[in-house]
């Protein structure tokens, strides 16, 4: 089938889906088109329904180890292929999610009232893990020029000096704009990180989704100072797999491993890892690879509907193609409308739900925030109902 697969359109409703079942819990009513928290409407790869059909038929689901070689070599082999990494299988530990991990390593490796530092606009989940373990955060704001991000090194240099300081939670690639950092970006954080004794976290769960002609680049494989450093990840992104439970963290200092290990299966009781979540894991980092380069061909061209179609009928969003996720991080400064006016109009009119930027940062109030993880057909609903609200709101601006 190849690409053409995710054209389907899949009836998710009565599922107990979060983005289809529960869009009135955010967006007050529950009759819109969603393109809103970041899982896909696509069939897994067969090579992964397959496997969970076998392991279901078995019918005994039991307590389930994960530490063990069928785990963690395609994990290894995954990120050799992909991404030209070598992994030490011991850095490898199982987590139910990377905001589990994200969580426990904040607990961890800062104390109460430290500060947690963040580039912004972030994923929301940052700030809620954060100040949930009662920590500060602190921002790094990136800089916004020309529909381009790129890092404040200067603010980024002040913000890891403060002695308040204590963890650097990185987001590669970005959630929401969608950069893939450099090398060099990546070498100058590192550096700057070891410099000021900050524990860098890098979330990397948005590793496999790129653009062609990009590469997203793991930072455990530019440097051998590990002491302080460690990736959040999983395959659950890639495969569309939230649902099943399971990822893995690269943790390479054997004493941080060992006391979040302690945290895992002792504290919180959390060391039978999900069945499914393993199968999955280990189905699709064995025989997803195709899957994968054809999913992102047709997100590139999910995205290049969404240009095309604002070049042609909205010129006013600037849209610049990220080069990261499935995620169109669009600038609406110019239209001259209050972001609740056109979230009262996209929902009243043009019946989507699409995310307001200010979620994930105060001062990106002026951005939507619209996943296309989804058939072509319903990214050009999304369009036409995103046209209609600010068709809308001209014409009633003009009365």
């Amino acid at each position: 089938m190849g690409k053409n697969r995710f054209d389907e359109v899949i009836d998710r409703k009565g599922t107990y889906c979060t983005q289809w079942d529960y869009i009135e819990d955010r967006f007050g009513v529950n009759d819109l088109l969603p393109f809103t928290i970041s899982d896909m409407d696509f069939n897994v790869p067969t090579v992964i329904s397959e496997a969970l059909k076998k392991r279901a038929s078995h019918s005994v689901y039991g307590y389930t180890r994960w530490n063990h070689a069928d785990f963690k070599e395609p994990i290894v082999n995954w990120y050799k292929d992909r991404f030209n990494t070598v992994v030490d299988p011991d850095w490898i530990v199982y987590s139910p999610s990377v905001i589990y991990t994200v969580s426990k390593l904040i607990e961890m490796k800062s104390e109460v009232g430290d500060n947690v530092l963040i580039q912004t606009p972030a994923y929301d989940a940052f700030f809620k893990t954060i100040r949930s373990n009662k920590r500060e955060v602190a921002d790094n704001p990136l800089e916004y020029a020309n529909g381009v991000y790129s890092v404040d090194f200067e603010d980024l240099e002040e913000k890891l000096a403060d002695e308040k300081t204590t963890i650097f939670l990185l987001c590669s690639p970005q959630n929401p704009t969608g950069r893939i950092w450099t090398k060099e970006e990546l070498l100058k954080i590192i550096e700057l990180c070891h410099r000021y004794d900050v524990f860098l976290i890098s979330d990397e769960i948005h590793m496999d989704i790129v653009r062609k002609g990009y590469q997203h680049i793991p930072v455990l494989s530019l440097t051998d100072k590990y002491n302080n450093i460690a990736i959040c990840t999983s395959a659950s992104k890639t495969f569309n797999t939230s649902g099943l439970i399971g990822s893995y963290a690269l943790i390479p200092n054997r004493l941080v491993q060992e006391e979040f290990l302690d945290i895992l299966k002792n504290r919180d009781g959390l060391s039978s890892a999900s069945i499914m979540g393993i199968e999955s894991i280990m189905a699709g980092y064995t025989q997803g690879h195709q899957w994968v380069d054809e999913l992102n061909e047709y997100i590139t061209e999910n995205l290049t509907v969404v240009s095309n179609f604002l070049k042609e009928h909205l010129p006013e969003i600037q849209f610049t193609m990220p080069e990261s996720t499935f995620l169109a991080w669009m600038d609406i400064s110019t239209l001259p409308f209050e972001m609740d006016e056109l979230q009262k109009a996209l929902i009243e009119v043009g019946e989507v739900a699409i995310m307001d930027g200010s979620i994930y940062d105060p001062h990106s109030e002026h951005f939507l925030r619209m996943n296309l993880g989804c058939p072509r057909i319903k990214v050009e609903q999304g369009l036409v109902g995103l046209k209609k609200a600010i068709d809308s709101l001209r014409k009633n601006s003009i009365r």
